[in-house]
């Protein structure tokens, strides 16, 4: 408890630099694209398009089919996005700060905290994708479209939590980088984001991907916007015990092991 306190004290004495450091990323992540901040709302809506184009006749009409396929397609494509890009970001975040760290005394969470925010501005940026495909597909707006702020949150706490334990690993396995790449992407065939697993009719299949984290934050996400539904028990409580969960075991770890990152930096 003692920690948490710390931590959160930490946080409050830290929040300019943590401000600063964001907006230090959005600059960089921009400075020289024609398009800007744009291209955060064209790359989903282009790889939107051509996942339609590849999966759409394949998952639409197999079975019951997805009602409103598109929408169904961008936000787990977004849900996912901000898992995979925060959580590699946070992986590097230590590494990249070497000098800087051996220089002045900054909480070496701050880093990985920060990349994960800065994932979050970015994906905040592409909800704009979601609203455009949503018009486009003249699909409703539910008064349960405020009930995905849990599943954001809780992701970005899940996120946050693998990201500690990612830049941890890093500082001592560089080959961790490699890996996490081929993890991720067998990771997004197993989080239901082109397809309905119940379409599958193999129950097997079906409950191995329910055991992944990711697969419960993006359906949560459906319910609450697409399919205009309350969020059931076991979203609230998988979600929010994933989450709280990750969280704590990734500030053990990094807590663990941070005085003996500058012997490895």
């Amino acid at each position: 408890m003692s920690t948490v306190k710390l931590y959160i004290k930490d946080f409050f004495r830290y929040r300019y630099l943590l401000y600063n450091l964001i907006s230090r990323d959005f600059k960089l992540k921009y400075r020289r694209s024609v398009l800007g901040v744009a291209w955060s709302v064209l790359n989903p809506l282009l790889m939107c398009g051509v996942m339609v184009v590849v999966f759409g006749n394949l998952f639409q009409f197999r079975g019951e089919g997805i009602t409103n396929y598109p929408v169904y397609l961008v936000i787990g494509q977004l849900m996912f996005t901000f898992f995979r890009e925060s959580t590699t970001m946070a992986m590097g975040s230590v590494m990249a700060n070497a000098m800087l760290l051996r220089k002045v005394y900054i909480p070496k969470y701050v880093f990985p905290l920060e990349k994960t925010c800065f994932g979050l501005v970015n994906y905040f940026f592409s909800f704009i994708a979601l609203i455009i495909i949503m018009l486009l597909t003249r699909s409703p707006l539910h008064a349960t479209v405020l009930l995905a702020v849990y599943p954001i949150l809780t992701m970005f706490l899940f996120s946050l939590g693998v990201g500690l334990v990612l830049s941890t690993m890093a500082v001592f396995f560089r080959d961790v980088i490699h890996l996490w790449e081929v993890f991720t992407t067998v990771l997004m065939y197993f989080s239901a984001i082109f397809y309905d697993p119940a379409q599958f009719g193999n129950v097997y299949l079906e409950t191995l991907i329910k055991f992944n984290p990711i697969y419960w934050y993006i359906t949560a996400f459906r319910a609450a916007v697409l399919d205009g539904q309350l969020l059931t028990l076991n979203m609230v409580v998988i979600c929010g015990a994933c989450s709280l969960a990750m969280l704590a075991f990734g500030l053990l770890v990094f807590k663990k092991n941070q005085d003996k990152f500058v012997l490895y930096m």
